[in-house]
């Protein structure tokens, strides 16, 4: 492997379960799931012991189902400030080996250690013993050549394993294995890639990259060049900050939304956030995607373009209604809403606008929520806010306001 880059992936197994088994001891060895609160609706599962994975217990199972089961199921709350500790504690050994250690959620890295002078198997072993042994937790590791490569790797063998895959072995060990294992075959791509009998790595790495960018525009080559074992995106330093391509909130409701008003009035009051954050990274968005989860727990996605860039809530909650009004039908009620900004420019960028463009009512309404802001920053962040968030939104932890801000200065 030394004409080619050293590349590891590593994956700490079962994250939460097994910090809340080593903080407590009493756990270990048994069928143990993290899980959000019952109450709100958010009573599912975030992750899992092996024990409770053998026993049928999934992420994202709602606890009740998870306890039928496995009816000997522990379920304890999430201490999302342990994670972030060990998560960190992790890296940190990492970091003894190479600085160009980039996460990938808060339980996966990638490593570059192309150049060191032990191999990326030593290392590999050296990370995996000093988790093991200073943290209590264990990681799969995947070596290999590329960054797709060495992720599949990580997954291929669970918990406290090494995979090596070679430019020798890849199309043995990687090929058959199916579509959607691969990074960013979800499973819209994966159902589109079926559509065509492409249903193993090993059909897409067959397939003509022309049929593939046709079917799938550019994310298609893409596919096609991860499964060749062809891509060359590097693995990014700790230090590297992502730019900020979209801003969203979103959020499952502690009832269903049963009407249009109920809606846009969750999306009044999630834009407050986004356009907080939009402030914050002096960014303005020149978009807006809408994501609503029915009752009967599927998606629908919804995007448009905004007449001018802002960073507006009420202008990206109102493009969020009108989103919503024109494509979503009522056939079941709404459980969860998501609103993103989206196509984000630097603040202040010059766009051209029509001819009928009334820039001194935008300068209003941006002058009066600069003057919004600043109350918020001086007072809090529910010193000030719009009349139509009174009252109960179906918000989990959502509070009936008593100072309110009328929706007519928003006009």
């Amino acid at each position: 492997m030394n004409r080619y880059r050293t590349i590891l992936h590593s994956d700490l197994n079962s994250f939460y379960s097994s910090v809340e088994m080593m903080l407590n001891p009493a756990l270990q060895g048994k069928a143990v799931a993290v899980c959000g609160s019952t109450e709100d609706r958010h009573g599912i599962v975030l992750a899992k012991s092996e024990k409770a994975k053998k026993a049928g217990v999934k992420t994202g199972m709602v606890n009740w189902e998870a306890k039928q089961r496995c009816p000997d199921l522990i379920i304890v709350p999430p201490q999302y400030d342990q994670y972030l500790k060990y998560s960190e504690l992790t890296r940190s050994i990492y970091l003894r080996y190479t600085d160009l250690v980039e996460p990938f959620g808060m339980d996966e890295c990638w490593c570059d250690v192309t150049g060191c002078l032990k191999s990326g198997i030593e290392i590999a072993e050296e990370i995996r013993k000093a988790t093991r042994e200073e943290l209590g937790l264990t990681v799969s590791i995947g070596v290999s050549f590329n960054k797709i490569f060495a992720k599949l790797g990580s997954d291929m063998k669970k918990p406290d394993a090494i995979t090596v895959i070679t430019p020798e072995n890849y199309q043995e060990l990687v090929w058959p294995l199916p579509a959607s294992d691969l990074l960013y075959v979800g499973r819209a791509t994966a159902k589109k890639l079926s559509d065509y009998f492409i249903h193993t790595i090993g059909d897409i790495a067959k397939t003509e990259p022309e049929f593939l960018q046709r079917r799938l525009g550019i994310n298609g080559l893409a596919l096609w060049q991860f499964a060749m074992g062809t891509d060359q995106s590097r693995v990014k330093p700790i230090d590297y900050v992502v730019p900020v391509k979209s801003i969203g909130h979103g959020i499952t409701c502690t009832a269903d939304l049963l009407t249009e008003d109920e809606v846009y009035r969750v999306m009044i009051e999630l834009s407050q956030d986004i356009g907080h954050r939009l402030r914050l990274h002096k960014l303005a968005a020149t978009g807006v995607q809408i994501t609503i989860k029915n009752g009967d727990l599927s998606y629908r996605q919804y995007q448009a373009p905004l007449a001018f860039a802002t960073q507006s809530p009420q202008e990206i909650s109102l493009k969020g209604k009108e989103l919503f009004s024109r494509n979503y039908n009522w056939a079941v009620p709404v459980r969860a809403v998501m609103i993103r900004a989206i196509n984000l420019v630097p603040q202040g960028t010059p766009l051209q606008t029509s001819l009928y463009f009334d820039s001194e009512r935008v300068l209003r309404r941006e002058r009066l929520e600069d003057t919004i802001e600043d109350i918020r920053r001086r007072f809090g962040s529910h010193a000030i806010y719009s009349a139509a968030c009174m009252g109960d939104l179906k918000m989990p932890g959502h509070r009936d306001h008593e100072v309110i801000m009328p929706s007519m200065m928003y006009q």
